[in-house]
């Protein structure tokens, strides 16, 4: 809507670089899925939709690459970040297409509109939501960088806010890499959305305070029964949230979610690399000796989730299991 996180034309496929913001707005360009894998990788592109969306351009560019194969380009873009479901349903839309003979390019413009459609959807259907629980807590980023223009967590909050709802959003860090300080302050400071930042440990101050109304995220992946793999600390929340009688919703797109896995404890999680715990750019947080561990998402139990907003609508976690990867319900 307001941002666009990437898009893609002749000259290849452009991404805002995320890990540039909010000091520089830096936009790379890739030309070659082996670019486009590694901006992956690297972070250059974050948020469960627009790396789908991102792999499903890079397949397309990998089909105008001599000697790539539908085979090999998708197992180069699946080895990249084995956590957010989106990736793998982006990278199967172009894969399908390319092996029956269709156009690659054309097949991932058809997954980038689906998505964004969805998530407009998102907006609309969980706008109501926030009418009157105007004091809002999100995690990490699920704004318009992660989703490619509108927001899953973020799009509900637009929404309303544009329709006149007097809204506030605390917004959690996000500690290591600071997604919510970073991305969504800097999306909500785009849009004049009014906004606090507070480091991840005092969002229970503030619930238990009376100072939060509702508590709304994205997801990387929601299994068959309603458990949400999400950005760690992601689970606290939720538990915190419980324990205050605030309602906890979880927003996603249908690419989201994985039939095809029955609880969240199947869900890979990904351990990144010891240095993003220990220093904050060029600043040493924690001595050089000192072991490190870095889950990048938690998995938050399908109890402890009040409602899924997708783009059918506001759905409880015994619903889950009905839903379809192209929105069908049974």
């Amino acid at each position: 809507m307001r941002v666009r996180a990437l898009w893609y034309d002749r000259l290849g496929l452009h991404l805002i670089d995320q890990r540039r913001l909010p000091n520089a707005r830096v936009v790379r360009t890739y030309r070659k899925v082996e670019g486009v894998a590694e901006a992956i990788r690297t972070m250059v592109v974050r948020g469960a939709p627009s790396i789908g969306v991102a792999a499903a351009y890079g397949m397309a560019i990998a089909s105008q690459q001599r000697g790539w194969t539908p085979t090999r380009a998708a197992k180069l873009l699946a080895s990249t970040r084995p956590t957010a479901h989106d990736l793998f349903v982006g990278i199967e839309a172009v894969r399908s297409a390319w092996t029956a003979g269709e156009d690659p390019v054309e097949s991932a413009h058809w997954y980038r509109e689906r998505i964004v459609a969805e998530c407009q959807a998102i907006g609309e259907v969980g706008a109501p939501l926030f009418s009157k629980r105007t004091n809002v807590l999100t995690h990490c980023n699920a704004g318009a960088l992660a989703t490619v223009e509108w927001g899953t967590a973020l799009a509900p909050i637009r929404v309303a806010h544009d329709h006149g709802v007097d809204l506030f959003v605390w917004v959690d860090e996000t500690r290591p890499l600071l997604q919510g300080s970073r991305l969504t302050a800097w999306e909500l400071a785009q849009e004049h959305i009014p906004h606090a930042v507070i480091v991840d440990n005092a969002a229970g101050y503030f619930m238990l305070r009376g100072d939060v109304d509702a508590v709304i995220v994205g997801a990387d992946r929601i299994a068959r029964n309603g458990d949400v793999a999400n950005k760690v600390g992601t689970y606290e929340k939720a538990v915190v949230a419980h324990e205050n009688g605030i309602p906890f919703y979880v927003a996603a797109p249908f690419s989201t979610f994985d039939p095809r896995m029955p609880t969240g404890a199947g869900i890979p999680v990904e351990e990144r690399g010891a240095e993003e715990v220990r220093s904050l750019g060029s600043r040493r947080l924690a001595p050089g000796r000192s072991g490190v561990r870095n889950p990048a998402f938690d998995v938050t139990p399908s109890r402890y989730v009040t409602g899924f907003v997708t783009p059918l609508g506001v759905i409880p976690p015994s619903r889950v299991r009905t839903i379809r990867q192209m929105g069908r319900t049974t």
